[in-house]
């Protein structure tokens, strides 16, 4: 596993539900096209796992 992912909200969690939304709270993600680095966890790619089709993501 890589040490550090890059990940980026891509499209608008307009219309998720309440538990997508606190993941990307969770994750960092509060505005679009926000890009944040973070340590390459089991936890956080779980996270990355349940937005998957929200953002964009760079090991």
């Amino acid at each position: 596993m890589e040490d550090k992912v890059t990940v980026t909200l891509t499209k608008s969690p307009i219309g998720s539900t309440q538990k997508i939304r606190a993941t990307l709270i969770g994750i960092g993600l509060t505005k679009m096209h926000k890009t944040i680095t973070r340590k390459n966890t089991p936890e956080m790619q779980g996270m990355i796992r349940k937005v998957q089709h929200l953002v964009r993501v760079e090991e």
